[in-house]
């Protein structure tokens, strides 16, 4: 069963998928999706790391999901 997690203010969201990985353990797909006046920006990747529980799968993807988009946000990254 893929565990999954949402969280979301205003003009952005972050959504986080889990699924077991290969060799044991599980790993997050997270989406990120923030809305400005220049455009809407939607990215998608896979988490650089494997978890022992989906819990912690899910709450590390936040994690790393809200991190790109106070990135994005701040204009340190632009895609």
């Amino acid at each position: 069963m893929a565990m999954s997690g949402n969280v979301q203010d205003g003009a952005w969201s972050v959504n986080v998928q889990t699924e077991p990985a290969e060799m044991g353990g599980y790993q997050s797909t997270i989406h990120v999706r923030h809305s400005s006046p220049e455009g809407d920006f939607e990215h998608t990747f896979r988490h650089g790391r494997k978890f022992n529980t989906e819990r912690d799968a899910v709450l590390d993807g936040l994690r790393e999901g809200t991190t790109w988009i106070g990135l994005k946000m701040a204009r340190t990254i632009k895609m």
